[in-house]
């Protein structure tokens, strides 16, 4: 039983000390592609992010909002010509890891608790 927990403590120790990779410098300008199920459908979103621009592609519209990085992981998603109310709350956006041309995010309306997570590719 204490080799058990010895084993046990050293994996918890080891595990503890691993740090997901976060190079979000690399993703701050680009085009992505975004998948996600909306009424249980695949769609795809494609966007062209430079510093403090991003405009979106979807469904054959096009939007373009102001980015506005909070530090190098995080930045803020405001639509330059809202259509109504909701279009007008600004997004929190959070870059949680990266992978060569892959990063996972976390995000939601700014100062809500409810958030939802998605993995963007870099294409160009």
């Amino acid at each position: 039983m204490k080799r058990f927990a010895l084993v046990f403590f050293c994996t918890l120790c080891i595990s503890g000390c691993y740090q997901q990779e976060r190079n979000c410098t690399n993703f701050h300008t680009g085009t992505f592609e975004f998948e996600t199920f909306l009424d249980g459908e695949l769609v795809k979103t494609t966007f062209i992010r430079n510093d403090t621009i991003e405009i979106d592609y979807f469904r054959g519209k096009t939007d373009t909002a102001s980015i506005r990085w909070i530090n190098n992981c995080e930045y803020i998603v405001q639509k330059l010509s809202p259509k109504n109310m909701a279009e007008k709350k600004a997004i929190h956006m959070k870059i949680l890891t990266t992978d060569k041309d892959i990063y996972t995010f976390e995000y939601g309306l700014v100062d809500a608790t409810n958030k939802q997570r998605g993995t963007a590719k870099k294409i160009k």
